[in-house]
């Protein structure tokens, strides 16, 4: 999936699945966006009781709001995101509660939080579909992506290492988040970017996830690519009483994704004359990008140029 939401390839899109880690990504997000980065967060026995990945945590400690989110991308702590949970929302219910209004919020129309961690849980699960519209809104928040495309990091003396391997193996790749459980598998959500295209790709229940990212990584930016179908577009439109004969009129930029060897036919939507005065930058008409029948998208078409009406001499 592009990060404007097209989807260039997809099996099994919208089939509900357990997302096992991939899960903190909401976590993360919700607690990015409700500030108070460098806020100290008490930790409390019930965090750290958590099963699975850890941050290692203990008991009356305090850490930053940013130090338990970096234990929480970076090592997929359980602790850190009970321990968010908890200063973000209140309580864990109230939190989870967020996260089931941000996701509708982004349009996860297949997808129900049951926790904060991604541990398995009825009522806990997504589709690939909605987890790669998830990861496009994350990435547009710069302290997400930052804090995602950390290779390690140090938090109190412990070194934290990203188990996400494809910052090291795949060109390009910004960041994303990984998950496991036995029920759910290999799950795996990433963004890469190459020549100013950025990509999402997400695999759930994948022994193969590195090598399945790489690929369709290499194969989509081979094959895609983002093209503005407008930029040589340009028309002259006849002016009726006007200081010119006529106008030039211009498309504004229409950039698509497309595949490398589409072509495009445009269709132009304009009056057959104007009268005057026109003002440059005025909408003249519309434009539409088209193929095989499919409208793929359409612009504004704008007068160029200004053009004031003709004064006539007076008789007296």
């Amino acid at each position: 999936m592009s990060d404007k939401g097209q989807i260039l390839y997809a099996k099994n899109a919208g089939e509900r699945s357990l997302i096992a880690s991939t899960t903190k990504l909401m976590t993360a997000l919700l607690t990015i966006e409700s500030g108070h980065l460098y806020r100290a967060v008490e930790i409390m026995p019930e965090h750290c009781a958590v099963e699975g990945s850890s941050m290692y945590l203990k008991p009356g400690e305090r850490y930053s709001v940013l130090e338990l989110l970096e234990g929480l991308m970076l090592a997929s702590g359980n602790d850190a995101a009970l321990a968010l949970a908890d200063a973000v929302g209140g309580d864990r219910s109230h939190f989870v509660k967020q996260m089931n209004e941000r996701a509708e919020q982004l349009g996860m129309r297949s997808s129900h939080f049951a926790n904060p961690h991604g541990l398995d849980e009825e009522g806990h699960y997504s589709t690939a579909e909605d987890m790669a519209r998830l990861m496009a809104r994350c990435m547009q928040n710069e302290t997400f992506a930052q804090l995602v495309g950390l290779k390690s990091c140090t938090v109190r003396g412990l070194t934290l290492i990203n188990h996400n391997k494809l910052l090291n193996l795949c060109p390009g790749c910004l960041g994303g988040k990984t998950g496991y459980t036995e029920a759910a598998g290999r799950c795996l959500v990433s963004c890469c970017e190459r020549a100013g295209l950025r990509l999402i790709c997400v695999t759930l229940d994948d022994p193969q996830d590195w090598l399945d990212h790489q690929s369709l990584y290499d194969w989509a930016f081979s094959a895609y690519s983002t093209r503005n179908v407008t930029s040589a577009v340009s028309y002259e439109l006849p002016v009726i009483s006007g200081q010119k004969a006529a106008v030039e009129i211009k498309a504004e930029p229409l950039e698509l994704l497309l595949p490398t060897d589409k072509d495009v036919a445009l269709r132009a939507e304009l009056p057959r004359f104007v009268f005057a005065p026109v003002q440059a930058g005025d909408t003249a008409g519309k434009i539409k990008a088209v193929s095989n029948d499919e409208i793929l998208g359409e612009t504004r078409l704008v007068y160029g140029e200004s053009c004031e009406q003709l004064r006539r001499a007076r008789i007296f």
